[in-house]
């Protein structure tokens, strides 16, 4: 498995492509992203990882700003192409961006959702889940064992 970091090119890279949506809270979130890298070393694949090496908290938060806007968009790209979005609400953040993915990517068919006990909207997005279909997952292993699963049957 290749991993890219944000804001790496992904355009050539090998098929099938997963991205890592979840908490990050400018940096503060643990790193959960290096878990599912570990875990799917051995596999075929692209991971795209938002979570960049370079990432300044001071960058004001503004269209205008290039190097925020440079992020927004390659998440965003990033997640259009993916053929497999996981995405983890860890139980110390709030998550407001993941949130908003996790609405901008419901429909699509392609989330794998882990939001463990102690996540502040737990019950809201459990609901959402269960109403479009979407698997959730109450931990980090049991949503690694799916994406393992995921990328055997591709």
């Amino acid at each position: 498995m290749i991993e890219i970091k944000a804001p790496s090119d992904f355009e050539y890279a090998v098929r099938p492509w997963l991205f890592l949506a979840g908490s990050i809270e400018m940096g503060n979130a643990e790193p959960w992203q290096g878990e599912i890298v570990s875990a799917l070393a051995g596999f075929s694949g692209t991971i795209l990882n938002p979570r960049r090496d370079d990432w300044d908290s001071t960058w004001v938060q503004s269209i205008t700003n290039p190097s925020f806007y440079q992020q927004v968009t390659w998440e965003l790209d990033a997640m259009e192409r993916a053929d497999l979005i996981v995405m983890y609400f860890a139980p110390e953040t709030k998550a407001p961006i993941t949130l908003l993915e996790f609405g901008l990517f419901l429909g699509t068919g392609k989330l794998i959702v882990c939001c463990p006990d102690g996540f502040w909207r737990r019950g809201n997005v459990e609901i959402v889940c269960h109403r479009f279909e979407v698997p959730i997952l109450p931990d980090k292993t049991r949503l690694i064992t799916a994406v393992q699963g995921a990328f055997n049957a591709k």
